[in-house]
């Protein structure tokens, strides 16, 4: 009976969504016009371009009442130091990815990616259907900030490194860059990371300040020229198995928003993560196409004992962190659930079908 109800209730939901689309009720009597400080440069491949085709659909959504311009890493604050800005009132909106604030915020990083943890079609239900937009919006409250997912890169690759790994021993001393948990776990094998903004990956491993470099996958590292610098292109999907953008918004800003402009910002998010998906999935493809066939780049997965290393790692780093920060904790206690709930249905349906679909030859 409850099953039941339970559908009866879901159908509903679902048949009111589609009986009452989203509709704006702006006018053109008050207008608003605000900055957004970004962690891209400007108009950067779907990063910055995704920045962008929300500003465009805020304007178009509020009938032109809402006007957003987007500003390039570097033009009014550096790259990572959009959260500060925000917060702080210097710009009304952000555009950037909440790892980056480990030291500010250390359960920001549940926002953006888990290593080994959910994919991007998991990560969605749990912000959207799941409680955590509820958490994100309680947590980042204490930082006078709203955020929104505004788009997800999917799944990344492990990055770029100028020599072969064959074992866990090529691994130890490595310089690399990587943000996040997954930075944590690489730091327990015996790896040194560090955070720096993209623009600087080219440059860094050029000089041999870098050893090896995670930026995003084949379309965005592409356009940095990382193939240029770096010989192997590592596909070892595990330190970003999804990767969330975040929209901020200045807290005080935002309540002083008609309801209306409200919701065309929520509904300008919504649109805007979907796209860069669909995005980063043809791009990506085409990108890798290039890389390999047209650059000779040579495609190698990790080593069983570095991925056995790794795994057993972020399982430490991700404990340390949930026993260390209370905000942590309910996060991870939230995901994780979560996470255990999609698995039972995400391994009969996506995972059994893939598994299929190779076996088969198509």
């Amino acid at each position: 009976m409850q099953r039941r109800q339970f559908l009866k209730t879901a159908g509903f939901g679902a048949a009111g969504v589609a009986a009452a689309p989203f509709v704006s009720t702006a006018s053109a009597n008050e207008t608003y016009t605000w900055d957004m400080v970004t962690s891209w440069p400007k108009n950067f491949p779907a990063l910055g371009t995704g920045a962008n085709d929300f500003a465009r659909r805020v304007e178009q959504l509020s009938n032109g009442r809402m006007r957003i311009r987007v500003h390039g890493a570097g033009e009014l604050v550096p790259a990572l130091e959009v959260f500060d800005a925000v917060a702080a009132g210097t710009a009304e909106m952000g555009h950037s990815a909440s790892y980056y604030w480990r030291g500010k915020v250390a359960a920001s990083q549940f926002f953006t990616a888990v290593p080994f943890g959910m994919n991007t079609t998991e990560m969605n239900a749990w912000l959207y259907n799941g409680g955590g937009q509820e958490l994100w919006d309680e947590i980042y409250a204490n930082h006078n900030l709203k955020p929104f997912a505004v788009g997800n890169t999917g799944t990344q690759m492990a990055g770029w490194f100028k020599k072969e790994i064959n074992s866990l021993d090529d691994m130890q001393g490595l310089k690399l860059r990587l943000p996040g948990l997954a930075g944590e776990a690489m730091n327990g094998i015996g790896v040194s990371t560090v955070n720096m903004a993209g623009s600087e990956i080219f440059t860094s491993l050029q000089t041999g300040a870098l050893d090896a470099a995670d930026w995003v996958g084949p379309y965005n590292d592409m356009a940095f020229g990382l193939h240029q610098v770096a010989d192997y292109y590592y596909t070892s999907a595990w330190n970003e198995p999804t990767a969330v953008l975040e929209g901020t918004v200045n807290l005080d800003a935002w309540n002083a928003l008609p309801e209306d402009l409200q919701d065309v910002i929520r509904e300008a998010a919504r649109a805007s993560n979907l796209a860069m998906i669909s995005e980063f999935a043809y791009r990506n493809a085409q990108a890798l196409e290039m890389l390999v066939d047209e650059h000779g780049v040579q495609l190698r997965t990790f080593p069983e004992d570095v991925m056995a290393a790794l795994y057993k790692s972020s399982k430490e780093a991700i404990q340390r962190q949930v026993d260390n920060d209370d905000e942590s904790r309910r996060v991870y206690e939230s995901y994780s659930a979560f996470q255990k709930l999609l698995r039972p249905f995400s391994d009969v349906g996506e995972y059994a079908y893939l598994k299929n679909r190779d076996n088969v030859g198509v």
